[in-house]
């Protein structure tokens, strides 16, 4: 069984294509410029903050306050519902360590505006079932269909989709 990644569950509610490529070695976030914006507005945001905590390889979480609330970086709010999910994803790991986390916090530096998330018990029980489809796509043999949303155009993946 791989490590599923919190990049992975974000990928899960992002495109299940980009996640399926990820996770088989196709690494094209490199080679975008929006992305590098973002690496830029988190790395000069929050500078005093201790950032980038990596845990067990899964989970990079931008910074956290007292050990009890996470802070996600975010650039935009274009796919604000993948970012809420990955966010919990952390809060989820965390507990099942025994850290108290309380919240989530989505920071969008840009925007000067930040979004309070919790992790419900509902919300919990449809993460589990998250984590078993990302599993069975990082399973699968052939590829999932793409999926043709207005943000494609702009995706690191977009010439292995659509050229």
């Amino acid at each position: 069984m791989k490590k599923i990644t919190g990049v992975m569950v974000y990928y899960y509610f992002v495109c299940k294509r980009k996640l399926w490529f990820f996770s088989n070695g196709l690494d094209m976030e490199h080679t975008s410029e929006l992305v590098g914006i973002g690496k830029l507005i988190d790395d000069t945001s929050y500078s005093r903050e201790r950032k980038n905590i990596m845990i067990d390889e899964m989970i990079s979480i931008d910074f956290l306050k007292d050990w009890e609330i996470i802070h996600e970086v975010k650039k935009s709010r274009k796919l604000d519902e993948a970012s809420k999910w990955q966010l919990k994803y952390y809060i989820w790991i965390l507990r099942n360590k025994g850290v108290r986390i309380k919240k989530g916090i989505l920071d969008y530096p840009l925007l000067r505006k930040r979004e309070e998330i919790y992790l419900t018990v509902q919300e919990e029980n449809e993460l589990m079932e998250v984590l078993k489809d990302i599993e069975s796509i990082l399973n699968m043999d052939m590829i999932p269909s793409t999926i043709n949303k207005p943000y494609c155009k702009k995706c690191a993946y977009y010439e292995l989709c659509y050229v």
